[in-house]
């Protein structure tokens, strides 16, 4: 992973959040916000800046590997991050007190719905996102230890 200029996130509670939980070595600021589903610290290079981005993704986690979905929500289009995955696929996971380096690669067929399945366990509203996006197809990454 490169090294650049810390770029916080424009969405404050998400700079907040980031900054709560690597504080604290994931301790504390480490679920989505009142709903008690825990979340990890996905650290990455800007696909155009170069700077280092950080997000705060739920913790869909299997056998040592992490979903990442660039779900926006809903919105038509992808996360920015997702073009920073795209460029860039190595990243840094923090799930707990340390941060590991990682690998992403976009997954697709069975495996994204094995991940996707994972995935709206853990957060149902991914589903209802889905249906928001339209033909949109919510890409799924899997990072895993590199």
């Amino acid at each position: 992973m490169a090294s650049g200029t810390y770029e916080p996130s424009t969405w404050d509670w998400v700079a907040n959040q980031v900054e709560e939980y690597e504080a604290s070595g994931g301790t504390k600021a480490n679920t989505l916000r009142e709903t008690g589903i825990p979340i990890i610290i996905v650290t990455m290079t800007g696909h155009k800046s170069g700077n280092i981005r950080k997000i705060a993704l739920m913790r869909v986690e299997h056998e040592g590997s992490y979903a990442l979905v660039a779900s926006k929500g809903g919105a038509p289009s992808h996360p920015g991050w997702y073009y920073n995955l795209t460029a860039d696929a190595n990243v840094m996971v923090q799930d707990g007190p340390a941060p590991f380096a990682a690998t992403t690669r976009l997954v697709s067929g069975d495996e994204r719905s094995a991940w996707w399945e994972r995935s709206v366990a853990v957060f149902p509203n991914y589903a209802e996102y889905q249906e928001k996006a339209g033909d949109r197809e919510i890409p799924v990454f899997v990072a895993s230890p590199a």
